[in-house]
């Protein structure tokens, strides 16, 4: 009642990942049980990444689609509720301009240079296959592209005629069939950091400044160096930019908070992991790690 009736976000701080999903059921249940007929209220989650601290496993793609869509929505929303847990709330993400700066639209009836938009891709962090199946991958078939974007729920069928978009087509990845026509189509990043020559020379950079060991003998560094973005580069996220924001960077200014029971509990748990974790892998010289600090918000 509060969201419906509010002009501003309503972010709700949950414990853990369970009690987000609780959260998000009963309020889906209760909004569209009550008797307001008004347009249902737009429930965002920004998802854990599902690993541990310091993993060398990359979240899946469905999470970071839906992170990066809950990212780009942010700072426009002037209504509904944004349920996030206290530890996905503790990490560092990019700055706010990043999803701004690489999200591109498409309309029927514009022309589309095909080169230029094959960088986009490339550029966003997108990855050609042959057919596609998953958030974050694309094809071209001569006249046909085919591209699965962040944040959305079925890929796109984009049909050129000559230089135009001649249409704008949903299907389904498991069939290859068309649900249904659209006028525009909108492409996030496909991950949640650049991989682009600049942000590549930066995390580079980075790197020297940071660690004292011969980089040539580090996995990460030269599979980075060969434009190759190896499994648990999140961790190493915040060589890639000058500056990273929080989850609290991307709220408009008027946003309600409201915190679950036992997060400061939850928190303090989510640091101890943390530093354990950290103490347990920065031995390592050919996998050097950040310091907390550089990654995580204290509590």
């Amino acid at each position: 009642e509060l969201a419906k009736s509010s002009d501003h976000l309503i972010v709700v701080v949950t414990a853990d990942s369970s009690a987000t999903e609780r959260w998000a059921n009963g309020i889906a249940y209760f909004s569209s049980s009550s008797n307001d007929s008004s347009e249902a209220l737009d429930i965002l989650r920004f998802p854990d990444w599902e690993t541990l601290p310091y993993d060398m496993f990359s979240p899946h793609q469905d999470i970071v689609s839906a992170r990066l869509l809950a990212l780009s929505k942010l700072p426009h929303t002037a209504q509904g509720i944004l349920l996030v847990p206290i530890a996905t709330l503790m990490h560092r993400i990019a700055p706010v301009d990043f999803v701004s700066s690489r999200t591109f639209s498409y309309c029927v009836g514009t022309q589309l240079d095909r080169e230029h938009l094959l960088r986009q891709l490339s550029l966003a962090g997108y990855k050609r296959v042959e057919t596609v199946f998953e958030h974050g991958e694309f094809t071209f078939r001569g006249s046909i592209i085919d591209i699965f974007p962040m944040g959305a729920e079925t890929p796109f069928r984009m049909d050129l005629l000559d230089d135009d978009i001649e249409s704008l087509r949903l299907f389904d990845p498991e069939s290859q069939r068309t649900l249904q026509t659209v006028d525009q189509i909108d492409l996030l990043p496909a991950k949640e950091f650049p991989m682009d020559k600049q942000a590549i020379n930066q995390f580079l950079n980075n790197w020297h400044d940071t660690f004292d060991h011969n980089p040539d003998k580090c996995p990460v560094y030269r599979d980075i160096k060969d434009g190759i973005a190896p499994q648990g580069i999140e961790y190493y996220l915040s060589l890639f930019f000058d500056q990273t924001a929080t989850l609290f960077d991307y709220l408009p200014s008027n946003t309600q908070l409201f915190t679950d029971d036992g997060i400061e509990t939850a928190a303090e748990h989510f640091w101890g992991d943390i530093n354990y974790r950290y103490d347990e892998y920065c031995i390592d010289p050919e996998r050097p790690i950040l310091k907390p600090n550089a990654l995580f918000l204290p509590v």
